[in-house]
């Protein structure tokens, strides 16, 4: 069905009476309204804007422009609650489990007492969370019933939840906090580290983290696949010879490789603004390594080349994968090295800079400049649910003093913050759309890359998000000229590029280039930050194999080293259960998929209402089932591929950032 041709859209709102907590059933544009209403929606975006401000001074994140406070429409829904203190009652048994483990005996009456009251307290909130659900009737395997529960009713429910997180989060905070300090021994291994899951399975890649073909593969279906780049030339200072390549790629030829374009590189240079800091006395260390990859000839998949475990050439040796008793664990250390640089790399630039904070900015640059009858209002806002919430939370909680990014990660608290805001305010909007990320990285081209789950399955969401945009838009704006004549939309962008600080942000005036403008919006806020959270949880959560800091400095040389001195770079038992708590309660909510538009309060009402949108044959509809088309797509590729890539699956992809 084609819109190009449809009548124009006739505006017949009145927005004193809308119900603005959805979508409007008469959507227009500005240009369209009359005079009367068109100073309506003056004192709306007016009346709005004093709930929507910007300020640019979080302490935690300076410089970053970020909403002054979460208004009552950005406060998560009941459902939401429910499944965050799911997942928390999951790690308080986790944790409770692990403390009766001989690794942490030893424990003094204190602390028993702490913990044994934080157990009572958890129990308690359990109940009381039940008892809601039951209210409530939500079941904890689908979406949220309709229920007749006044919106007050809810209103104080949802504050009643949220001191429950309150408690429970001390209480999480309480038992790591005794174990940091009154833990017995320390005595690391693989096994004790897997031991720290009790009630919680572990995860696949505790058995498997070792592998060298493992180790390539989180390059393209892991927690950071964004950095890697396929290159022409060996960097000057990664010295990596002919003869070093042609004995780990068996009959090939560097320039071969190089000429072909099957040579790529992870250089995680920008962790330069990160400084070493101390826990507890004991250093911790940041890397800046560089790592080599290749795809053999006729081969599918990347195998790890060398890496130099910093970007000196003369004090950082190149190191190749080797099984020789001497240099086995040199090269072991030297993967562990790249595993705390891209640990890094992913948090404060890949996921916290370029999904958290960029749609926030938009968040608040939408609510601030477009009035809720216009139609990208309707089709934006549902991408923000949560979004200004779950940030607030993490400026308090994830990434201040004390937090766990102070706790695990290498730097100093303060040096993580700037490199969150410098992957932030250096986000380049256009530049960052994955066609052209993965153009200008080199790795667009499947023939010379088969094997990369990130691209081909982003690719797929991203071309069915770009032809619902397209439809959606054509259906309001009948021609560019209704694009450039839409004053709303002209000032919205202003303030995305200004305000928000949105670089490489531009004014707008083509309705493919709109289009293009909403898919980013809309899969930044949801596909692209599904694939770098949910990582967090299959993969992030055991230390040995990604963890943000190293305890040891980064070895010089690859000789002469044993399993023992591989365990010293390895973090403390206790903050390898913290980091299991905190990754595994981010990695586990999902909440909302992408195409489910509704509103976040009971009964859950449909979001669009505009019979354009939601006919049987419309784009919604449109939308839905491409997006049922795409996760057959995955669901037939996993069934060929030797390791499944799930998190680009739509049924995995909330529709927000929401956690």
């Amino acid at each position: 069905m084609s819109y190009e041709n449809a009548p124009p859209v006739v505006p017949q709102h009145n927005l004193a009476g809308e119900d603005v907590k959805r979508g409007t059933r008469h959507p227009s544009l500005p240009q369209n309204d009359s005079r009367e209403q068109r100073e309506q929606r003056r004192e709306q975006i007016a009346a709005t804007s004093v709930e929507y401000q910007w300020t640019r001074e979080v302490a935690s994140l300076p410089g970053v422009p970020l909403a002054t406070k979460v208004p009552s429409d950005d406060q998560p829904s009941i459902e939401w609650w429910f499944k965050v203190l799911e997942v928390g009652l999951k790690i308080l048994d986790n944790i409770a489990a692990v403390q009766l483990h001989p690794l942490f005996s030893g424990l003094s009456e204190a602390a028993q007492k702490i913990i044994s009251d934080a157990l009572e307290d958890g129990q308690e909130v359990r109940s009381k969370v039940d008892a809601l659900r039951e209210k409530h009737r939500v079941d904890s395997a689908g979406p949220g019933l309709e229920s007749s529960i006044e919106q007050a009713t809810q209103a104080a429910d949802i504050e009643v939840l949220k001191g429950h997180e309150s408690i429970l989060r001390d209480i999480i905070t309480a038992i790591v906090d005794v174990l940091k300090a009154e833990e017995a021994a320390d005595t690391r291994s693989i096994e004790a580290y897997r031991d720290l899951y009790q009630t919680i399975p572990a995860p696949g890649i505790a058995y498997t983290f070792l592998d060298d073909d493992q180790f390539a593969r989180l390059r393209v279906a892991g927690p950071n696949p964004m950095l890697l780049q396929g290159i022409g030339q060996i960097p000057e200072n990664f010295p990596v010879t002919a003869a070093q390549y042609a004995a780990v790629i068996n009959g090939d030829k560097l320039s071969d490789a190089l000429a072909e374009g099957r040579v790529y590189l992870c250089d995680y240079k920008e962790l330069g603004v990160l400084v070493d800091g101390v826990w507890q006395g004991q250093a911790k260390y940041i890397y800046r390594p560089m790592a080599l990859f290749a795809v053999p000839p006729g081969g599918a998949s990347l195998k790890p080349v060398a890496i130099q475990c910093g970007q000196d050439s003369s004090r950082y040796p190149v190191m190749i994968p080797s099984v020789s008793a001497s240099e086995k664990w040199g090269w072991e250390m030297a993967k562990f090295v790249v595993q705390v640089a891209d640990c890094n790399y992913h948090e404060l630039f890949v996921h916290l800079g370029s999904t958290h904070l960029v749609s926030e900015a938009i968040a608040v640059a939408t609510r601030r400049n477009l009035a809720n009858v216009h139609p990208l209002w309707a089709l934006l806002v549902p991408h923000f649910e949560g979004t200004l919430f779950i940030n607030n939370l993490a400026v308090e909680t994830l990434i201040n003093a004390g937090g766990p990014i102070d706790a695990f990660f290498g730097g100093t608290i303060t040096s993580s913050q700037l490199a969150a805001v410098k992957a932030r305010l250096s986000f380049d909007f256009f530049r960052k759309m994955t066609p052209v990320d993965f153009a200008e990285r080199n790795v667009a081209d499947p023939a010379k890359l088969p094997d990369y789950p990130y691209r081909d399955d982003a690719m797929l969401v991203w071309d069915a998000i770009h032809d619902w945009a397209a439809q959606y838009i054509d259906i309001y704006y009948k021609d560019d000229d209704a694009v450039t004549g839409d004053t709303e939309l002209a000032q919205w962008a202003t303030s995305i590029a200004s305000e928000g600080h949105i670089i490489g942000f531009k004014p707008i005036t083509s309705r493919a280039q709109l289009t293009d403008v909403c898919t980013m919006i809309i899969f930044t806020a949801s596909a692209q930050h599904a694939a770098v959270n949910f990582p967090q949880r299959t993969i992030m959560t055991f230390a040995p194999a990604v963890t943000g800091a190293g305890w040891t400095a980064a070895p010089t040389g690859q000789k002469g080293h044993d399993k023992g001195e591989w365990l010293d770079y390895m973090p403390p038992m206790s903050l390898a259960l913290e980091q299991l708590s905190s990754l595994f309660l981010l990695g586990s909510v999902y909440y909302r998929p992408l195409g489910d538009y509704r509103t976040n309060r009971l009964p859950y009402e449909t979001w669009f209402q505009d019979p354009a949108i939601i006919g049987t044959e419309g784009p919604l509809a449109r939308f839905q089932a491409g997006l049922r088309a795409v996760e057959e797509r995955i669901i037939a590729r996993n069934e060929k591929r030797m390791h499944p890539y799930v998190y680009l699956q739509p049924s995995q992809i909330p529709t927000s950032t929401n956690i």
